[in-house]
């Protein structure tokens, strides 16, 4: 792994990108013992990944509902989508980022050189290398985006956490695991309007009718009516979903 000049970065952006360069140091030596005690087998390239025969994808939006998910537990069920800084400590199979900000955190990480990621066609990171992205571009927000990608890939089930729509504390502060952390709000700013990611999200879910979908929530999360015409969507609590799937 080539070196890299901290005096670049702010003390926040160096800590992010090391902590990022020690996941990345583990994920190879575990790789290597793999090809060390296994056979290996050549496989045509897609870009889906084979799990479960593709039946089941999780999105993952950053609110605050999801805290308690272990995304690697996840890994071992399906496929996951997530957004953002969700890069800084895990790897999903897709990371979707459309924030120009945040594409350039995950440039100077390097983490789009192994793992794909994501975002919008822009004038302010056009030269950036290895990144995928979307043709036309869907002008959404990241969430919604990852969803409507997972739904592109066309599995049985896709659940969805961290989804949260609403902010904390009766609707009025920032809710985001990464609250407070750089090119993220305070967690004592306001709520971010919710309205077009809402839209967006529903969008995804009608156009996708033969897609069963399952919102993750807790006992508090806040239910959008605009989503109860979704026929295809279901609501499930939280426990519930780690019953299902045998969650620590």
């Amino acid at each position: 792994m080539a070196k890299i000049d901290k005096s670049q970065y702010s003390k926040e952006e160096w800590r992010i990108i090391r902590e990022q360069r020690r996941i990345q140091k583990r994920k190879q030596k575990n790789l290597q013992k793999q090809h060390n005690i296994s056979t290996v087998v050549s496989q045509p390239q897609t870009d889906i990944v084979n799990k479960n025969n593709n039946k089941i994808a999780f999105v993952l939006g950053n609110g605050t509902s999801r805290k308690s998910i272990d995304i690697l537990e996840l890994q071992k069920i399906g496929t996951v989508y997530a957004c953002n800084a969700v890069y800084r400590t895990h790897t999903p199979d897709y990371l979707v980022a459309v924030d120009v900000k945040m594409i350039l955190e995950i440039n100077k990480s390097g983490y789009q050189k192994n793992n794909k990621v994501w975002t919008n066609p822009n004038k302010a990171y056009d030269k950036i290398k290895n990144l995928n992205y979307f043709q036309p571009s869907k002008g959404w927000s990241s969430g919604p985006t990852a969803l409507w990608l997972a739904s592109q890939h066309r599995y049985e089930k896709i659940y969805i956490l961290g989804f949260d729509f609403k902010g904390l504390d009766s609707g009025k502060k920032f809710n985001n695991l990464y609250a407070d952390s750089i090119n993220y709000k305070k967690s004592t700013d306001g709520a971010t309007f919710f309205g077009n990611w809402l839209r967006q999200t529903k969008t995804v879910i009608r156009e996708h009718s033969e897609i069963n979908y399952f919102r993750v929530i807790t006992s508090d999360n806040y239910q959008p009516p605009e989503l109860n015409t979704c026929t295809n969507l279901q609501m499930l609590e939280l426990e519930d979903f780690r019953k299902i799937y045998q969650l620590s």
